[in-house]
């Protein structure tokens, strides 16, 4: 590529601030452009329903670079500025004034959504949503203690801020159609850990349980109607229910989906040769495990555009990282890396009630596919040796 190439990242999250820092590490020399919708610089995601949320961070400690790094490295950074099609022919973005600016190369970075609910009251005053900072800001300012909340899914985000809220104070009920939580994230026998640590600090967990309508009264959510008749009360309402790719792009502009997502080879480049897509919207096929994986997941944000980048630059790169992700909730921390959709069984090496453990989901043959560290910081680099070797976990 020349000085005089032009490549795109579209998405102002923490992959699409990557993706800008490894072209300049990597030298490119052309002209860089991040479109970014919301008007903050591009920042970490997982402090809104962690640190942040606790106060125990502000914005600016996990922005992801200064503006004066993207002035410094010659990025030109559109914020507030949703890219409104993608033309692979032409190799044009528009832009939603009617402008368009021709790439040579782009990057799709642009994440995902949290799901809506399509029940009435969903849209009231005082139903929450976690994706943006002002999301979280908005939510920050309804947890008082001494108030309510009524949180609608057992996932990781609805878990986290039942935590955090239940810290300040908070009367917390946790509504998740599962039987427990985090099921199908976890399985059965690491969410009975969850829904046990939840039920220690003061959670109502309602279980197996639907959302028939979140109530209102003068237009702000009062509480929920659950499929049972049964009501809960609460001041404020978050909707977590997991998220949905922003793929819109991509499909208008002919690139192939599936997974769940825009389809990449292990390169992470799509079905245009001239376009990858990285993050929440990657569905990439892993070359350890075989099969497409597609994670929400902000180790994947971190770690994948600098594989992109380096196909970009005609350098190809597999992206072959674990999945991995963590959580702290009361005084719980974790760490979980591997992929297993598929297991067999857990078995768990420590003490579970005390949750000082590590627990190993297995496949056939006792394979390892999958592990986690409980409140145990070390040995995370030997779980990744074991699923890499493809070994069985043992008797030891």
């Amino acid at each position: 590529m020349t000085s005089s190439s032009t490549f795109a990242i579209v998405g102002g999250g923490l992959a699409g601030a990557k993706a800008a820092e490894a072209l300049r590490d990597k030298d490119f020399d052309g002209h860089v452009v991040l479109f970014a919708a919301e008007e903050h610089l591009p920042y970490e995601r997982p402090p809104l329903s962690k640190e942040y949320l606790a106060g125990k961070k502000e914005l600016g400690d996990f922005t992801a670079a200064s503006s004066a790094w993207y002035r410094d490295h010659h990025v030109e950074l559109q914020l507030g500025t949703e890219v409104s099609a993608i033309d692979p022919g032409a190799h044009t973005v528009a832009l939603p004034d009617g402008s368009t600016v021709r790439y040579d190369k782009l990057l799709l970075a642009t994440g995902s959504k949290p799901r809506r609910l399509p029940i009435p009251g969903a849209d009231a005053d005082g139903v929450h949503y976690l994706r943006t900072v002002d999301d979280a800001d908005a939510l920050n300012s309804a947890l008082v203690e001494g108030s309510s909340l009524a949180v609608v899914g057992g996932g990781w985000i609805g878990l986290e801020v039942a935590a955090g809220a239940r810290d300040r104070g908070v009367n917390v009920t946790v509504v998740e159609m599962a039987e427990l939580p985090l099921m199908a994230a976890l399985g059965r026998e690491v969410g009975e850990v969850f829904a046990t640590l939840h039920r220690e600090h003061g959670v109502d967990l309602r279980l197996g349980a639907t959302v028939h309508e979140i109530t209102t009264e003068g237009g702000k959510a009062t509480g929920l109607k659950l499929g049972d008749g049964s009501t809960v009360d609460a001041d404020a309402v978050l909707v977590a229910v997991g998220a949905a790719p922003n793929t819109a792009l991509a499909e208008h502009a002919g690139l192939a989906l599936g997974d769940g997502g825009v389809l990449v080879d292990s390169t992470l480049r799509t079905s245009d040769a001239d376009i990858f897509a990285v993050g929440d919207i990657a569905a990439a096929e892993h070359p350890l495990f075989g099969t497409r994986i597609r994670t929400e997941h902000w180790a994947n944000a971190l770690k994948q555009p600098a594989v992109a980048v380096a196909g970009m630059l005609g350098r190809p790169a597999e992206y072959d990282e674990l999945p991995y992700f963590f959580t702290d909730q009361y005084d719980l921390g974790m760490e979980y890396v591997g992929h297993a959709p598929d297991y067999q069984k857990v078995v768990f090496r420590g003490d579970v009630a005390k949750r000082e453990f590590t627990a190993f989901w297995l496949g056939g043959g006792d394979r390892v596919l999958a592990g986690m560290n409980v409140n145990i910081w070390e040995g995370l680099d030997d779980i990744k040796a074991l699923i890499r070797s493809r070994a069985p976990l043992g008797a030891a």
